[in-house]
């Protein structure tokens, strides 16, 4: 069994045995994705919500809107079934406190609204949802359950 990385603003796919991980998602958002049939899980650490609001673009990974697609595509490569995938996703603290009201600053809770809003576009389901607050996690995704473990800094762990 291995445990493969997922860095920041990249994504990765895998059968079982082996397992996902992402270290350190504070505004970023981990999407977990999970084929029980197949036990293929897919996991994306986006930074932003949006490829279309910004020039320099070409890392699907880096984005919402391009890295669940192209995460998908990767699975169902390997022969996960898309109607079989479920979501679980993890992150989009607010790390810093900005006196304003300006949603720019906001970039967690747009991650979170932007993975949500794609998902259900794609209409694939989400089971569980560990996003908000202001402290960072990191996930490990289990391909032989589906479990998704978040890690968190003075919040202990939790199974999803």
């Amino acid at each position: 069994m291995e445990v493969v990385k997922v860095g920041m603003a990249d994504l990765k796919v895998v059968k079982y045995p082996n397992n996902l991980t992402t270290l350190g998602l504070g505004s970023c958002v981990g999407i977990a994705l999970y084929d029980k049939k197949t036990k293929i899980a897919g996991l994306v650490h986006i930074m932003l919500p949006n490829s279309k609001e910004i020039k320099k673009n070409s890392n699907k990974a880096k984005f919402a809107d391009t890295g669940i697609q192209e995460l998908i595509k990767e699975m169902e490569k390997i022969g996960a079934i898309k109607r079989n995938i479920v979501a679980k996703i993890a992150g989009g603290a607010q790390m810093f406190n900005f006196n304003t009201k300006n949603s720019i600053l906001r970039i967690g809770e747009r991650n979170a609204i932007s993975a949500r809003e794609n998902l259900k576009k794609l209409k694939i389901p989400i089971i569980a949802d560990d996003t908000g607050g202001n402290f960072g996690r990191t996930i490990e995704l289990r391909t032989e359950d589906g479990i998704l473990k978040v890690k968190t800094i003075g919040h202990g762990v939790t199974e999803i």
